[in-house]
């Protein structure tokens, strides 16, 4: 799911000035995104349907695993 999330980002914004580090705990899978500043509103999109969306695909194999995700963007 991690390459999946980093494939996306760096589709949608031309970049790889972000990381991404995982946590997991009790069934749910949590993705920190650290980003440049520049990118993170192409990250998070207008209203937030950018990211929205991104937590959509992400959940898809996350459903086989019966676990939930969430993904918070930060600046670096």
């Amino acid at each position: 799911m991690k390459d999946v999330l980093s494939y996306i980002i760096k589709s949608i914004t031309g970049s790889s000035d972000f990381e991404i580090t995982e946590e997991e705990e009790e069934g749910r899978i949590t993705f920190h995104v650290e980003a440049n500043p520049d990118i993170i509103g192409l990250i998070i999109g207008k209203d937030g349907k950018t990211i929205k969306n991104i937590r959509k695909i992400v959940s898809i194999p996350a459903t086989t695993q019966k676990t939930g995700v969430n993904i918070t963007v930060t600046p670096k």
